[in-house]
């Protein structure tokens, strides 16, 4: 152990995110060598001990409390023990609040290790089937519509797939307004990773967006959710490059003069445009009324 070497260490350790099978042999001795156990919940972590026969003092060190444990954390490190940090499941530190314990611990210039272990962000991508290249990685979306619309536009440009977390509660919701900012591109759920019932639904956004309300309301979803936004399409690539476009009010402009009906000339801007199709039809209509 760290403690017996008179060396303090912090073990930032991976867990399965589902199958226990995926567990490290180095996961199990590193946290049979820990003094104690940081994570997020108890009761989860303990299940994981018991299933390995593992007998280490756990303590709570959840996003509402581990500002007030990293002082005395490091303290600990600092005397020789050996901390381990776990999440409730995957990396620590991946949107999660580890993140902050050790920047500290590297900062009192203590020793730092990772366990490496599965990873949702990971699993998802490649499961996905998506191009990944390149890829960014969101975590959870701004819970209010207009606020989750807005950060789904700020990273409309990302030359690479997005990547997201969100509860099977909100998971149909938030499909919704993916499928208006990204009519185009492919989009894809990833449930219950790793486990027995482990799914990838994939579809242009709308088409997908339908098909999960259409889930959520006769049966439910069930399990942690990731999404997979597919990269920019190459209409939107070559909107973003066209400066040869006309400004979208001008376009509606010269559309309504030529007759052409609301909706066919929404639909067309966004497409040209790689906008969505609902906030061009709402600039349609203003602009129409103030025509009349």
């Amino acid at each position: 152990m760290a403690a017996e070497a008179g060396v303090g260490l912090l073990s930032v350790v991976g867990t399965p995110i589902g199958n226990l099978s995926d567990a490290s042999p180095r996961m199990v001795q590193t946290l049979r060598d820990s003094d104690v156990v940081l994570c997020e919940d108890t009761r989860v972590t303990a299940r994981l001990l018991s299933h390995f026969d593992l007998h280490v003092p756990l303590v709570r060190a959840d996003e509402n409390v581990l500002d007030r444990r990293v002082g005395a954390t490091v303290e600990r490190i600092a005397a020789g023990e050996h901390v381990s940090f776990v999440s409730d499941a995957g990396m620590p530190g991946v949107s999660d609040p580890g993140q902050r314990l050790v920047d500290a611990a590297l900062d009192a210039g203590l020793r730092v290790e990772v366990v490496p272990g599965p990873s949702a962000v990971t699993c998802a991508l490649v499961a996905s089937g998506l191009p990944m290249e390149h890829f960014f990685f969101e975590g959870f979306l701004p819970r209010k519509r207009g606020a989750m619309t807005s950060r789904l536009r700020e990273l409309a440009p990302v030359p690479g797939a997005l990547v997201l977390y969100e509860s099977p509660r909100r998971v149909a919701s938030t499909l919704r307004v993916i499928a208006e900012v990204f009519p185009q591109r492919t989009v894809a759920l990833l449930r219950e990773l790793t486990k027995l019932h482990e799914e990838c639904v994939r579809d242009l956004a709308p088409r997908l967006a339908e098909r999960i309300a259409q889930r959520d309301e006769a049966e439910g979803l069930r399990g942690e959710c990731v999404v997979v936004i597919g990269p920019p399409t190459s209409a939107e690539a070559d909107a973003a490059k066209d400066d040869s476009l006309a400004p979208l009010d001008e376009a509606i402009v010269e559309g309504l003069a030529a007759g052409e009906p609301k909706s066919a000339l929404a639909k067309r801007l966004a497409r040209e445009r790689g906008l969505a199709r609902q906030d061009v039809y709402d600039q349609v209509v203003s602009l129409s009324r103030g025509r009349g």
